[in-house]
């Protein structure tokens, strides 16, 4: 057992469906001198990182309601700075590269030391507060232009056909959804869990009708469009910079 020490009150988020892990770390975590809530299934979690704005998130990947790699990305869609330390079974170098790919901190496969997993916390605690201060880049830039287009997401503004207009955060939202994996096909179940956090809440028909406006925004002719094109059957793909 490592030697307690002082903590300034950081608190960290376990998102884990197997009890008896969330239970186990929850417990060596607040012996460390760390605040602990934990969560069962992937929408709890994105419950509690939007409420109690942890310092650390813990994160299993094969979690119920919403996979892991589903709350990350949508994690990362808004916050670029909390990290994340991926805890899983799961540990295939294909694995590894998506999770990092998608802007996971750190990744340590079960079963794990627990000696190994608190100095990693430590580690990721501490490096946080080296950059508290310091601006990190972002998956997707303040300022983003496709097109004719220009989108601000400091002022949640942009230029288009229509002229200066307010986005809504939930246009906000899918637009860096968006930008993140153009020239990538996202089908409407992961725009779901991505873009609005819970598949039971919302329906497909939510996202066709978004694209629909965002078309209207940014597509000179709507009804043929080139930036926000339909995948049949599947869903939508972003093209920034289609062909001619």
């Amino acid at each position: 057992m490592m030697e307690k020490r002082d903590r300034e009150s950081k608190l960290v988020l376990i998102i884990e469906d197997e009890s008896h892990i969330a239970e186990g770390l929850s417990l060596n975590l607040s012996l460390q001198g760390y605040d602990v809530c934990v969560a069962r299934d992937g929408a709890k979690g994105l419950e509690l990182w939007k409420d109690r704005a942890p310092d650390l998130i813990v994160l299993d990947l094969m979690l119920p309601e919403i996979d892991g790699m589903s709350v990350l990305q949508q994690i990362r869609l808004q916050d670029e700075k909390v990290p994340i330390m991926i805890l899983s079974a799961k540990g295939e170098p294909s694995d590894r590269i998506e999770g990092l790919s998608l802007g996971v901190d750190d990744y340590l496969t079960k079963p794990f030391v627990l000696e190994e997993f608190l100095l990693r916390v430590e580690r990721l605690l501490t490096r946080a507060d080296w950059n508290h201060e310091s601006a990190s880049e972002l998956a997707v830039p303040k300022r983003y232009s496709f097109g004719t287009n220009v989108v601000d997401f400091e002022t949640s503004t942009a230029e288009c056909k229509r002229g200066t207009i307010k986005l809504t955060e939930q246009e906000v939202r899918l637009l860096k959804l968006f930008i993140a994996h153009r020239g990538k096909t996202l089908t409407r179940k992961t725009i779901l869990e991505i873009g609005w956090g819970y598949t039971g809440k919302v329906s497909t028909r939510t996202v066709d009708n978004f694209v629909v406006r965002l078309r209207k925004y940014f597509e000179q002719e709507p009804g043929r469009p080139r930036h926000f094109k339909s995948v049949r059957s599947v869903g939508y793909v972003f093209i920034p910079d289609p062909e001619a």
